[in-house]
């Protein structure tokens, strides 16, 4: 019966431990980024200066 208890403690101590590095880890901004870059990379914000586009 002492096992339970000693299991029950581990896992709330895991428990809170993995809560605490998540709370940490949205304070250091880890989850901010809404427009991901797997996304920006589709659209061509830039106009690329082609030096064989443009014609002489």
């Amino acid at each position: 019966m002492s096992a339970i208890y000693v299991l029950i403690g581990f896992s709330l101590a895991a428990a809170l431990g993995f809560l605490g590095a998540f709370i940490w880890s949205i304070k250091n901004g880890q989850y901010d980024d809404d427009y991901t870059p797997s996304v920006r990379i589709l659209f061509d914000d830039t106009q690329s200066n082609n030096s064989n586009s443009n014609p002489k």
